[in-house]
């Protein structure tokens, strides 16, 4: 069992065992961020699903309307005047078949990969690179399109590309530890609105089990579910 630092074990101790109301849990979330570097604000939630069917899979966006608090650098691939296009928009790292053979060699100086339809059949021969590091694009994950400009502006501004792992659990960051309290919440609802818009169809029963959230390097504190799901952006701030 591995052990726990002393630093861990006094923050364990300001979190109660119980269902926080969501703006509470979070104000103890930065009160309990004190690494020597600014922390990601983490959610941890297990859902009532079986990802091993097709008809139980959770894999979407989220467009967070706080921002992640991150430099996201974006590569496109594409051909002709999507190139041109790409770096217009403010894509910082552009190409077509050149840059695939690059990627190939080695080269991940970039966080979100975006490929237009018709270079897709190219493309595909990185999965095995790309995949375990979730920069496969998808038309799921608004990474596969030709709309170029608009899927560069919006993962630049916050959106971010999530799944429900093989156990139903679904691990997302949604901003900084530097964030207010609200910031923060605001970004929650979204995140809990987009997971309950995208219900797989095969998910039968109760579908929140469990709802965590954590600094990188702290402790995970419960959230009240139904105090989340009741709350309104208007009521935030």
């Amino acid at each position: 069992m591995a052990k726990i630092s002393r630093r861990l074990q006094t923050l364990q101790a300001k979190v109660e065992d119980k269902d926080y109301h969501p703006l509470e849990a979070l104000t103890l979330l930065k009160d309990t961020a004190t690494a020597k570097f600014v922390e990601a604000a983490e959610a941890h939630i297990r859902l009532g699903i079986d990802p091993k069917y097709t008809d139980q899979q959770l894999r979407t966006t989220v467009a967070l309307p706080k921002g992640t608090g991150q430099i996201v650098r974006v590569a496109v691939i594409a051909r002709g005047e999507k190139v041109n296009e790409a770096s217009n928009a403010g894509a910082d790292i552009v190409g077509s078949e050149e840059l695939i053979d690059e990627i190939q060699k080695g080269r991940m100086d970039f966080d979100k990969l975006i490929a237009t339809p018709d270079v897709m059949p190219q493309v595909a021969k990185l999965g095995k690179l790309l995949g375990p590091r979730g920069l496969m694009p998808s038309p799921k994950g608004g990474t596969v399109t030709f709309d170029i400009a608009s899927a560069i502006a919006e993962f630049k501004a916050g959106k971010l590309e999530f799944r429900a792992d093989r156990t139903g659990i679904v691990h997302v960051m949604f901003g900084k530890t530097t964030f207010s309290p609200e910031d923060l919440l605001v970004n929650l609802k979204a995140l809990q609105e987009t997971i309950d818009r995208n219900r797989p169809s095969g998910a039968k029963g109760r579908y929140w089990r469990t709802f965590y959230v954590s600094a990188t390097m702290g402790p995970s504190i419960k959230i009240d579910v139904t105090a989340l799901r009741d709350l309104k952006l208007s009521e935030v701030g």
